[in-house]
């Protein structure tokens, strides 16, 4: 068993494929649409048979309140691993990316913050070798 797609509510698919593609540097996946129905996925140009990250419409109260909470406590959406954080800080700021933290120290790890545009928080985290 293995985890293929994960999802991520996003206010504008359009937008969010501008971020995650333009800013970050995914590459879109699939995109497929039905009516008003998009199937949209983005997947790490480092791995394009890798997981799938849907970028789905937030367009259900459910799902706008999860995406607003957790927004609003300042947790992130998403993690994403990275092998050089200050690096990637360094280029997503340059695309411009905003970020709300930059890479900080934490537990084990070096951590960055940023806005997707979309309603999400994102962590880029790189772990840290003994």
């Amino acid at each position: 068993m293995k985890i293929k797609v994960t999802r991520l509510y996003v206010d504008d698919q359009q937008k969010a494929l501008h971020f995650y593609t333009e800013v970050l540097g995914f590459v879109k996946k699939a995109d497929f649409s039905q009516g008003p129905y998009r199937w949209l996925t983005v997947v790490s140009s480092e791995e394009p048979d890798g997981t799938e990250l849907q970028l789905a419409l937030n367009n259900n109260p459910p799902a706008k309140a999860y995406q607003e909470g957790i927004f609003q406590q300042n947790q992130p959406a998403a993690m994403f691993f990275t092998e050089d954080v200050k690096g990637d800080y360094e280029r997503i700021k340059a695309r411009g990316g905003n970020f709300t933290m930059p890479p900080s120290d934490a537990t084990a790890s070096t951590i960055a913050m940023l806005v997707d545009t979309c309603g999400n928080l994102i962590q880029l985290t790189q772990l840290k070798r003994w």
